[in-house]
């Protein structure tokens, strides 16, 4: 059950930080905030990263459905006692709430963290996009180390 928790958490803190751009930047207005690292970069995007399926709504309406029904089903089926497995989960679902908020109430997405790297520019994200990040990172941790290691698999 405390994995619903951590999902909430995503989402609400997700959901504060792009009601906090939207109240206190204007659209494409930058601040930096490490000289020549990160920023916070106010963004709108109607597609994913990279604005990868720009303008596709429906798109992202559907597959937002389907893995979020996945998610809960498997939390429900599979997490029980297994926590790195049920904390990535928790990660991606609360990522994939958040950003369907914004797609339904806005049919665009609030991006405002902007990081750079010399001179490669990485996607603006947000929480929802960190979270969905770190939910997949946990989750490649927990299938090639924590899940091989209690089968006894080397």
């Amino acid at each position: 059950m405390y994995y619903y928790l951590i999902t909430l958490a995503v989402v609400a803190l997700d959901q504060l930080t792009k009601w906090i751009v939207v109240q206190n930047m204007e659209i494409g207005q930058k601040i930096e905030v490490i000289p020549g690292f990160l920023y916070w970069s106010s963004y709108r995007n109607d597609g994913a990263a990279w604005s990868i399926l720009e303008g596709h709504m429906w798109f992202f309406y559907l597959i937002t459905v389907i893995v979020i029904g996945i998610i809960i089903y498997i939390m429900q089926k599979y997490a029980k006692g297994k926590r790195l497995f049920s904390i990535s989960l928790a990660f991606i679902l609360g990522g994939a709430i958040g950003n369907f908020i914004d797609r339904v109430l806005h049919q665009e997405v609030v991006d405002f963290v902007q990081t750079v790297w010399g001179n490669y520019y990485f996607p603006i994200f947000n929480v929802a996009d960190a979270s969905l990040s770190v939910g997949v990172v946990l989750m490649l941790v927990y299938v090639f180390v924590d899940d091989r290691k209690t089968k006894g698999i080397k």
